[in-house]
């Protein structure tokens, strides 16, 4: 789905996954300072937005979801998970209720496979899951925003900024009262900044919550009854996580960023060392200058200097070992 704001001065498409929004709108870095500072927005149309309504909505989520959802007052922001039966990742949710139907914006794409998900698990319950993405378009507002909401619209409050489920047809008037605008690569040098992990960026096939730092966020340890619910007690009574989320400072020198998948090496042992992990999200920070999240194996050492590919890079921890 194509944004309309594409049209705005400047504007320049992202690509891959978030491909239909603006990468920029002609300075990265001023768009970055502007979100910082507390002002403009971010474009999201292009993520997914679910909704439930019906009397069990919340009750029956609770079942399926990481999060402790039950009794969810009206308006407070949580984030949750969808996992496999052997605990891995399928599915991360930024949810809100607000009292008649819950709103969870997901993944750009990925709202098909996680309604056939939640119809399968309907059963008796008296819910509706339904597709929202043609009518709602999320808008991120950066924290310390005083831009005005229009009257009505769904907000999700959270401490890195508010996201807004605003009617699609409210888009370009919203953005013209609203600027400036920031592009895709200024919200995503401040996720990185801040440790959050995204589906698909920080995420594999094996993925569990432990590795990436969700437990805190978006898992409920005392709840139970829950697919995957066994690999997560497991892991966090009896074990440890193979893998986990480190944050890199990258060398300014290097002109290009070294993308998703690039394979990180201990910098003792050389480009041609052994494997121990993989860059998973690369940005250009206005203050802290080239950094990254990355995956690498637990038992790296906490100082251990690494290569992505020929680019050296020095480690910072997210998830402790």
């Amino acid at each position: 789905m194509k944004s309309p704001l594409l049209s705005l001065p400047g504007a320049v498409s992202a690509e891959g996954v978030d491909e239909g929004v603006a990468a920029h709108y002609g300075d990265l870095f001023r768009e970055q300072r502007a979100l910082a500072d507390g002002s403009g927005f971010v474009d999201l149309s292009h993520r997914g937005v679910v909704t439930v309504t019906g009397d069990d909505r919340l009750t029956w989520l609770h079942l399926l979801l990481t999060q402790h959802v039950t009794d969810l007052p009206a308006g407070l922001a949580t984030e949750a998970l969808i996992l496999t039966a052997h605990g891995h990742i399928e599915h991360a949710l930024y949810l809100v209720d607000d009292g008649t139907t819950t709103w969870a914006h997901v993944e750009p794409d990925s709202q098909g496979a996680l309604i056939a998900y939640l119809e399968s698990m309907k059963f008796f319950y008296r819910v509706e899951v339904a597709d929202r993405t043609d009518e709602f378009a999320v808008v991120y507002l950066p924290a310390g925003s005083i831009a005005e909401v229009p009257e009505g619209v769904v907000v999700r409050e959270t401490p890195y900024g508010r996201d807004l489920f605003l009617p699609r047809t409210e888009l370009e008037s919203y953005a013209a009262t609203s600027g400036p605008a920031a592009g895709l690569l200024a919200y995503e040098a401040l996720r990185v900044e801040s440790h959050r992990p995204r589906i698909g960026f920080e995420t594999d096939h094996r993925t569990i919550p432990h590795e990436l730092g969700w437990i805190d966020s978006a898992v409920h340890l005392q709840k139970g009854c829950y697919r995957g619910q066994e690999t997560v007690a497991r892991v966090q009574n009896l074990g440890k996580p193979p893998r986990r989320l480190v944050f890199l400072h990258l060398d300014g020198s290097e002109v290009h960023l070294p993308p998703h998948g690039t394979e990180l090496r201990r910098a003792d042992e050389g480009p041609d060392g052994r494997k121990i992990g993989i860059i998973t999200t690369s940005v250009r920070h206005h203050e802290l200058g080239p950094i990254a999240l990355a995956v690498i194996k637990r038992n790296v050492p906490l100082d251990a200097p690494l290569l992505a590919d020929t680019t050296a890079a020095a480690q910072e921890v997210v998830v402790e070992p």
